[in-house]
């Protein structure tokens, strides 16, 4: 059995509460230097000690479990790439802080991105741009948001719970979503769905108690504004507090956290958890079949896939990405240690560029990270338009992966070999922090490394890194 240390998170939970370690070591019926050394990691929590500390600070055992650090391990060589102290801290030395003090790690990874763009600005200025350095320019609403879901592994318990037991009294059942909010709306709220209307994909006229969607939308697609609506008229106090868990009330990352969860919420309500998991599970999460039994699009369904981490009835872990044919991730979500590089596109040799030379077809890949992770990722484009000939449309590829211990459980996986790291696809976070200096794709040289320049000779791989070992 795996022993479990976890000194500086029961420290930490011990300083929060106000209780000495006297007090807490009476209330585990073990001694104050038995205690101690728990808290420094001289010995390992026994299985009776982990019970009565659940107890006494009603939190859940996975409290006190070994965490899944590789994101906030890959965060920080991001953040600290360019840093010429940070090439001393090898791989090993960040995942010791970030698994014994994760508090200092996200500080330090504060302190990394918010000297990165200090420098981005300076830089601009320097070029004439007119970028006013002393100014620290702050991150985007949109790029809260995306981290507000990340640090919570892309699960809201609270509010999935509360969304079974609505679709529960509402009667939600597939193939019958759209008349059963509908009767909801009109019952509980007054009010009515009316299909048609101007551009505008869904419109809510409060005055005339109105809900307008547009009628190019799927049935699908207006079930889930339709469970919108229905979310911000009955749980408005629930989304906000939610969203006052990171941002203030009135900012626009507020705004947009509160909307965020408010999806989360539709999304939760029309695929209801243990309906969705049970069906998830036993057709081995293929998502065309899934698909079709929910009537709902690839996107929905998949974005819902990466959600399923309930305690006691987990899904597969998945991570969840949609990207444009620039590279653009407009959406990323994970369960998993899989790392969304914020910087330098993401990496050409990743399976969802390729789902763009063949719309409509699911791709399947097994990739290896530079950490030696690997992944099974499934990847397909979408296109969406607006109806009308010659109007320009959106095409998306939607990513969904998982590591490959769970991939067993995928359809997906059948028939590739999984335990031969020879047919794993090498890719990387994005060519500016990726550590491969022999990928023959590389697109920009690597950070801390000095360039081999000869002009006297050529190679496959582009920016050769010179040898300094001699």
């Amino acid at each position: 059995m795996t022993k479990t240390y976890a000194g500086a998170r029961l420290r930490r939970l011990r300083e929060e509460r106000g209780i000495s370690q006297a007090e807490l070591a009476r209330v585990l019926a073990i001694s104050p230097s038995y205690l101690n050394q728990m808290e420094h990691d001289s010995r390992p929590l026994t299985v009776p000690v982990l019970l009565r500390l659940t107890e006494a600070f009603g939190v859940d055992p996975g409290f006190f479990s070994e965490r899944d650090t590789s994101r906030l391990v890959a965060d920080l060589r991001e953040a600290l790439a360019g840093e010429p102290a940070a090439s001393r801290l090898s791989a090993a030395d960040l995942g010791e802080l970030a698994g014994k003090m994760p508090e200092v790690a996200r500080v330090l990874l504060d302190l990394g991105r918010r000297n990165a763009r200090l420098v981005e600005r300076l830089t601009a200025a320097t070029d004439g741009r007119g970028t006013d350095p002393d100014t620290e320019e702050p991150r985007s609403p949109h790029e809260e948001i995306r981290d507000f879901f990340y640090r919570r592994q892309n699960y809201l318990h609270d509010t999935d719970v509360a969304a079974e037991a609505l679709a529960a009294a509402v009667g939600i059942r597939p193939g019958e979503v759209v008349p059963a909010l509908a009767a909801r709306l009109a019952d509980r709220h007054g009010v009515r769905v009316r299909v048609g209307g101007d551009d505008r994909l869904h419109h809510y006229d409060e005055p005339t108690r109105t809900l307008h969607v547009s009628a190019r939308l799927r049935p699908g697609q207006r079930a889930f504004r339709m469970a919108t609506q229905l979310v911000l008229l009955e749980f408005g106090d629930e989304l906000d507090r939610r969203a006052a868990e990171d941002f203030a009330p009135g900012s626009p990352a507020h705004a947009l956290a509160r909307i965020g969860v408010a999806h989360y919420f539709a999304a939760a309500l029309i695929l209801p958890y243990r309906a969705f998991h049970e069906a998830a599970e036993t057709v081995r999460y293929d998502i065309e079949r899934l698909t079709d039994r929910f009537g709902l699009g690839h996107e929905t369904v998949c974005h819902r896939l990466s959600t399923l981490q309930r305690p006691r009835l987990r899904g597969v872990p998945f991570s969840f990405v949609r990207v444009d044919r620039a590279g653009n991730l407009s959406k990323r979500q994970s369960a998993t240690g899989f790392h969304f590089s914020r910087a330098g596109g993401t990496c050409p040799l990743w399976n969802v560029y390729e789902a763009f030379a063949a719309p409509g077809r699911i791709h399947v890949q097994i990739a290896e990270m530079p950490d030696g992770a690997r992944y099974l990722w499934t990847a397909r484009a979408i296109t969406r338009h607006r109806g009308g000939w010659g109007e320009p449309g959106k095409t998306f590829a939607i990513g969904l992966g998982c590591e490959l211990r769970h991939a067993h459980r995928v359809v997906y996986s059948d028939g590739l070999d999984l335990t031969s790291g020879s047919a794993a696809t090498p890719i990387g976070m994005g060519c500016r922090v990726c550590e491969r200096r022999d990928c023959p794709q590389r697109a920009a040289p690597a950070l801390g490394h000095p360039l081999r320049i000869d002009q006297n000779t050529s190679t496959f791989v582009p920016f050769p890194v010179a040898d300094t070992t001699g």
